[in-house]
């Protein structure tokens, strides 16, 4: 019997890189999902909501596949803070989180697709940020330019000298996909790992 073919439903490097720390071969497929926000959903619910999408979207055609979808949406003090786009964005983000704890929600989907099965899990951080002067938060965005990332910063990166503390399950999920998790939800499926 031959294991089903794995697919990130993402076109995300990050989430590319972070996969292959602990699987060699898989594929990656773009889900076009709209990520609009729903009214009156909160962030956890968004999230979740977005990687139950992408997994199926990027499933679509596949009869012998195990396919992840993630998404992660960042909030500060119960507003969403998207991916900022611009420095401008970027620099108002940071300032905004200076001194404050922002919580992540990156929600993980893995649709079986000879089920039509989904497993899924929600991780929880809060990255506690310390008090960031202008000149730091511009200095940041130069060096790293972080204007793909919610929240506007990496911290696989220089972002790690943003924090007082990061508070979560697991590490990976700040990255944008919960290693731990999928590690889980794919030895469940048959694959085995390590």
């Amino acid at each position: 019997m031959s294991l089903p073919t794995v697919v990130l439903g993402s076109t995300s490097r990050y989430r590319a890189e972070l996969l292959r720390r602990i699987l060699s071969e898989f594929e990656q497929r773009a889900p076009g999902t709209d990520e609009a926000a729903l009214p009156h959903e909160t962030p956890r619910e968004r999230a979740l909501r977005l990687a139950v999408a992408k997994a199926r979207a990027a499933a679509e055609g596949l009869d012998d596949a195990l396919v992840i979808g993630s998404d992660q949406v960042a909030e500060l003090e119960g507003v969403v803070l998207d991916k900022p786009g611009t420095r401008e964005r970027a620099h108002a983000q940071l300032v905004a989180s200076s001194g404050r704890e922002v919580h992540f929600h990156t929600a993980l989907c893995l649709h079986d697709t000879r089920t039509g099965q989904d497993r899924v899990h929600v991780d929880h951080t809060v990255a506690t940020f310390r008090s960031l002067s202008s000149e730091e938060i511009t200095r940041y965005i130069e060096r790293e330019q972080p204007l793909d990332c919610a929240g506007s910063f990496k911290c696989e990166g220089l972002g790690i000298a943003l924090f007082e503390r990061i508070d979560n399950e697991d590490p990976s999920a700040l990255i944008g996909l919960p290693l731990i998790a999928l590690a889980r939800m794919l030895r469940e499926a048959g694959i085995s790992l390590p």
